[in-house]
């Protein structure tokens, strides 16, 4: 069943929402910008054309390394990282779920994915 999500950095000058499957697990990855971060992401490969980000240009940060097909998105202002598209998967995106509305994630299981051999 598809559920209406919402979220934002810390600040608020990043906002997104999308509809998506249901939210009960997380995902997080070993590669060095991951393991750095320490985000729990959303298990599901959102495609980004589902993903809505409501922010001005000039608060919207992006980090890329190694490869530079990743993209890794973050707050100006409070730092916080939002959301990244996919290397694996381009045209999907994953999003940090500590930045979604009213989800508490302090029970989630979590799924490691090895992004660190896989590079």
């Amino acid at each position: 069943m598809s559920k209406q999500y919402n979220g934002s950095c810390h600040c608020g000058a990043i906002r997104f929402s999308y509809e998506g499957e249901e939210i009960t697990a997380g995902l997080r990855c070993s590669c060095s910008i991951c393991a750095r971060k320490g985000a729990m992401m959303s298990p599901e490969a959102i495609p980004l054309g589902a993903l809505t980000i409501e922010v001005k240009d000039e608060d919207l940060g992006l980090y890329q390394f190694d490869t530079r097909i990743a993209k890794h998105y973050f707050c100006r202002h409070c730092g916080i990282y939002t959301h990244n598209e996919m290397a694996r998967k381009p045209g999907h995106c994953r999003v940090n779920l500590g930045c979604i509305d009213d989800l508490d994630t302090s029970e989630f299981e979590v799924t490691v994915f090895d992004g660190k051999n896989l590079l």
